[in-house]
């Protein structure tokens, strides 16, 4: 198949905005995947795929494009990127082909995982060879780039797959594992009083700094001696700080917001009850609440599973990769359906003032991806 068509497709999604409504103002035009999802049904229909829509929120769909073959189904294939982005400058939602590059929001994270995939399915659906009992479904997920609503709605449905192929940028390498994600806020509480007076209050701010103290030294230190083969050691990292109201009141309350990178083997509750000890051993005391509504858990999926084995193959590449970044796939494996991550781009340019990816990436992401679904028997 000429890769071509996924560069023209990219193009073309670059200039519908779907922009996250969690980082748009109310009523901002660019908000919303569907127009994206509008566009990529219409084209499925015409390409003779079987499309379907998965309710997720009020105004919110996963599209899922099937193609379906005439004999015994032996192996479901779960192509699964996402249709959000940021928000950008208005000038970032129109397409511009620079040097081999094309630059516009979402060309690298993760429109052209977009383009890729449906290009791929609909060149095998209209134009063949298509695999003899290879289901390959296309889902366009909303909202990864907030709460993981589209992935989590989808996890819970019947829709099972062997193997569910995540897009996001891997730079055409196949990723097993990548962290998990929580983010913490921890309070702690003082007593108000004149700022002439300090003596008279007790400072929350003041708390807080040995708080912070404490989990960018001692807890950072000993989340670097906590390694895994592929993802390195988790982390920590002070995210926000707010506390007190005007220079002369002693604060009586400040909060901190962490981000705490995970690993496949550690728990929400462990993370809890960790940084409680460390706290305690500390002097401190400081109350500890998840901020995200759902857990965003780690992904370590067997890569001598046989379809990841095939996929590495297809790809020319031994061992397989871990990323620090958090995306769908944990949501999808969690689900029942073994997950790995794959997708053209670096992630070095997504959310970017210049986002860009190189059209090179994409027709090596398009062969890879071909030559996979094709090897399948």
């Amino acid at each position: 198949m000429n890769p071509k068509p996924a560069a023209k497709l990219l193009r073309e999604l670059i200039a519908l905005p779907s922009v996250n409504p969690a980082f748009a103002l109310p009523k901002d035009p660019r908000a919303g995947e569907g127009r994206v999802a509008d566009f990529l049904a219409d084209a499925a229909h015409r390409a003779g795929l079987d499309v379907f829509w998965q309710e997720v929120s009020p105004g919110r769909r996963n599209l899922l494009a099937a193609l379906t073959p005439a004999g015994e189904v032996k192996h479901r294939i779960l192509l699964a990127p996402h249709l959000d982005t940021v928000n950008g400058a208005p000038h970032q939602f129109k397409p511009v082909l620079k040097n081999g590059r094309l630059h516009g929001r979402g060309a690298c994270d993760t429109k052209g995982c977009v383009a890729t995939y449906f290009a791929t399915l609909t060149a095998l659906a209209q134009h063949g060879p298509r695999p003899a009992h290879t289901e390959i479904i296309f889902a366009g997920l909303v909202d990864e780039e907030n709460g993981q609503t589209g992935s989590r709605a989808l996890a819970k449905s019947p829709v099972k797959a062997d193997l569910a192929i995540v897009g996001e940028p891997t730079r055409c390498r196949i990723v097993t594992a990548h962290k998990g994600d929580l983010w913490l806020r921890l309070e702690t509480r003082g007593r108000s009083a004149h700022g002439a007076r300090p003596e008279l209050g007790r400072n929350a701010v003041h708390a807080m700094a040995r708080v912070v103290q404490a989990l960018e030294v001692d807890y950072a230190a000993s989340l670097r001696r906590r390694r895994h083969p592929l993802l390195g050691h988790a982390t920590v990292n002070v995210g926000t700080i707010r506390g007190g109201v005007q220079a002369n009141i002693v604060p009586d309350h400040c909060e901190i917001i962490i981000d705490r990178r995970t690993l496949p083997d550690e728990t929400q509750a462990g993370v809890h009850r960790e940084i409680k000890t460390l706290l305690r051993r500390h002097g401190l005391k400081a109350t500890i609440a998840d901020t995200k509504d759902a857990p965003c858990p780690a992904l370590e999926t067997d890569p001598s599973h046989p379809l990841v084995r095939q996929l590495l193959r297809a790809a020319g590449q031994s061992r397989p990769l871990g990323v620090d970044y958090f995306c769908d796939a944990a949501i999808l494996s969690t689900g029942g359906t073994p997950s790995i991550v794959f997708g053209p781009g670096d992630i070095a340019q997504a959310h970017t003032a210049d986002e860009w990816i190189a059209l090179s990436q994409l027709d090596r992401a398009t062969a890879i991806l071909r030559r996979f679904l094709l090897s399948l028997p």
